[in-house]
């Protein structure tokens, strides 16, 4: 049996999405998936290594590792009127060089706040540690990621959301493309069509079954949050618009990608739609 690497974050949008095949709801016979949890930026890291078969990436990493990885239609992550959030303690005034603590230099959020506060001292730090950051006066301000929008302490109030700049920067009609996946190009395309098919299965299976999975993942404690905050979460991240890229998505993140190439994140202007896996082949190769 032929093992494939999934890596993924530990938030639980990606681990309700990737489940199903944990659980067995959904195979691929003669392969057995092996996932593993890391942050966001460290798998964003481990893209440039080629590490992981299939991984999680943030949109904002794609045209840099686009010679090595292929993008997936699914798992895929967005904010539609919410998103990253900018703490601060409350009251706090920010002064143009404000001190913050950043999930990842190859985030999304990291990329729209850089154009947003240019002037902005940046450190990089896990996504757990951020709060306390803030809390502590170790930073003046935190980008809030994850579940942490939700669970925030009450002695922090929001600065600003990272969707307010999105709509700024993108033109206000488009939702913001926070995270996907991508996949090995080394890997065979008929077995990588093979992979994603199963991929989007599991995420669909997820998202119908959403109610039992969830109780299964809180049973046994593999999320951080409780299940009123599990639902509202999911409900945010891992819906039905999750499955399957769709037009308006694939927009947002060309518009993405523009911004980058317009602020010199890139060194070249790419689609989205150019680099997905050519499902074409399988049909050619079986006419």
């Amino acid at each position: 049996m032929k093992t494939i690497t999934v890596a993924h974050s530990p938030d639980a949008d990606d681990i309700f999405m990737y489940y199903a095949i944990r659980f067995g709801w959904v195979n691929l016979e003669g392969i057995k998936f092996d996932n593993i949890a890391l942050d966001i930026e460290t798998l964003n890291v481990e893209a440039f290594k080629n590490t992981y078969d299939v991984t999680a990436i943030s949109f904002a990493l794609y045209p840099k590792i686009r010679e090595e990885y292929a993008l997936l239609t699914t798992a895929v992550s967005f904010g539609e009127g919410y998103g990253p959030k900018v703490v601060k303690l409350k009251d706090k005034k920010l002064k143009r060089n404000f001190k913050v603590a950043l999930s990842g230099e190859h985030t999304t959020n990291a990329m729209l706040f850089k154009i947003a506060y240019p002037e902005a001292r940046i450190i990089y730090k896990n996504f757990l540690e951020i709060e306390d950051a803030v809390l502590n006066g170790e930073v003046d301000a935190g980008v809030l990621i994850h579940e942490s929008i939700l669970t925030f302490d009450d002695k922090l109030e929001v600065e600003r959301e990272l969707w307010d700049i999105w709509c700024e920067l993108s033109g206000g009609d488009l939702p913001l493309p926070l995270g996907g996946m991508a996949l090995r190009r080394s890997i065979p395309i008929n077995r990588a069509i093979d992979y994603e098919d199963t991929l989007i299965k599991a995420v669909k299976v997820a998202t119908t079954h959403a109610k039992p999975l969830s109780k299964m993942l809180l049973e046994r404690d593999l999320i951080r949050v409780d299940a009123p905050t599990l639902e509202k979460y999911l409900s945010m991240y891992a819906n039905a618009d999750s499955v399957a890229l769709n037009e308006i998505q694939y927009k947002a993140i060309n518009r993405l990608f523009e911004i980058g190439y317009e602020n010199g994140f890139y060194d070249t202007l790419i689609k989205a739609e150019d680099f997905l896996i050519p499902r074409e082949y399988k049909e050619l190769r079986n006419s």
